[in-house]
């Protein structure tokens, strides 16, 4: 079978390739504080993401990120519609 996996790599899952866009914005937003705010432009990201799949209001996803001295809390909130 790898030679299988060699000739039809499996596509990589959405959540898997937002999770590590997130990694990548948490770490670059820890090293660089005084750059501007990545949470507008993950917003637009996650709207556009969520909207391939179903409808979606802007102003049904909430981002919000807690700071408590070492902690950070990334909360994102989404209300998806009813099928």
């Amino acid at each position: 079978m790898p030679l299988l996996n060699f000739l039809f790599p499996k596509k990589e899952k959405s959540a898997t390739a937002a999770k590590e866009r997130l990694q990548i914005i948490i770490a670059r937003e820890r090293t660089n504080r005084a750059g501007p705010d990545f949470l507008p432009a993950l917003h637009r990201e996650l709207i556009e993401v969520i909207s391939k799949y179903t409808k979606v209001n802007a102003d049904d996803i909430k981002i919000s990120l807690d700071r408590q001295g070492n902690l950070e809390v990334l909360d994102v909130n989404v209300v998806l519609p009813d099928a």
